[in-house]
């Protein structure tokens, strides 16, 4: 992964010709609504300190707050750390793109500074991140999920403040051998696999916060297949399924999204990928998406790393 990717020429892409819908001050959450509430120096304050939530804050505004400004918007992000909420929102008024980030939920036991990372990126999402949308606006909670790693994390991950970030110290085989796969490029493997991670270790929040018994992995990605596409928040391992999925997707982070076609700037068949789609748990393709492209390409032609034989077999559960 080239550092020169943060450039603002490249950021100016990322939403390209599209033309934003009206603003709007809905909000949009990265939990569903809840009462939990964590205080500054109570019991539950297990997470990330003050000063780590800031260093994770300073280096999504740096990275972001030129590509919104080249949008000819404006991006707020609230640092509300005595905020004892549970939760993270984003939520448009006039020209600006706001983030609300509660103090609550990074005190949370769960949370790593790379998974508040993510958290900034899902935010981010909601207003970055393409179709397929809700509310007039926002891309819906499986979309920012996803964009977070295809897009954000890599950015952020990329950014040498971030090596000093908080993370879970375990490994994960099938994350681990996933990105080397896709990635030959030591760097951009090393971002791929803490994106993967900062999904698990989220993922970890999403069961406790449900009272789940079931610990989520890699490598039983949820089977459940949706008629229509579902706006709302995934379960849990299929919002784990989507992170994964976005850190593998190798569609370059300058490659713009759509506010109408899901298939731009995304990982489809349509495009000649072999992994890295959205989950069918949440997602429904449109028939253009599934179909091959007219002109078949080998990966290596079309600039994408073709998937080892082993690795194809283990991600079986994501083919479409």
């Amino acid at each position: 992964m080239k550092r020169n990717i943060l450039l603002s020429a490249v950021s100016a892409m990322l939403l390209g010709a599209a033309v934003m819908p009206a603003a709007s001050s809905d909000c949009t959450g990265f939990l569903p609504p809840n009462d939990l509430s964590i205080p500054v120096g109570s019991a539950e304050d297990k997470g990330i300190v003050e000063a780590q939530f800031n260093e994770v804050m300073n280096i999504v505004e740096k990275i972001y707050k030129p590509q919104v400004a080249a949008l000819g918007k404006v991006l707020e992000l609230r640092r509300l750390w005595t905020n004892n909420t549970v939760n993270a929102s984003a939520q448009q008024s006039g020209n600006r793109y706001i983030l609300n980030m509660y103090g609550g939920l990074a005190r949370h036991e769960t949370i790593t500074m790379d998974g508040m990372a993510l958290v900034a990126c899902h935010e981010l999402g909601h207003h970055l991140g393409g179709a397929p949308k809700v509310s007039g606006w926002a891309s819906n909670e499986g979309q920012s999920d996803y964009y977070a790693n295809m897009k954000c994390l890599k950015q952020v991950f990329s950014d040498t403040a971030s090596l000093n970030f908080t993370r879970l110290s375990a490994g994960d085989e099938v994350a681990e051998k996933g990105c080397e796969a896709m990635y030959s490029d030591a760097q951009e493997r090393a971002v791929c696999f803490r994106g993967a991670m900062a999904g698990k270790s989220v993922a970890y929040l999403f069961k406790a916060l449900r009272n789940e018994t079931v610990v989520p992995r890699f490598d039983t990605p949820d089977a459940k297949v949706v008629g229509s596409m579902y706006n709302q928040h995934p379960g849990t391992q299929c919002r784990m399924d989507t992170y994964l999925q976005g850190s593998f997707c190798t569609q370059p982070i300058s490659a713009p999204l759509s506010h109408t076609d899901t298939k731009v700037g995304t990982c489809t068949r349509y495009g000649g990928f072999q992994t890295g789609f959205r989950p069918l748990c949440w997602y429904k393709p449109t028939a253009a998406e599934l179909a091959p492209p007219a002109a078949p390409l080998l990966p290596e032609a079309a600039g994408i790393p073709a998937p080892r034989a082993a690795f194809t077999t283990l991600l079986h559960g994501y083919a479409w």
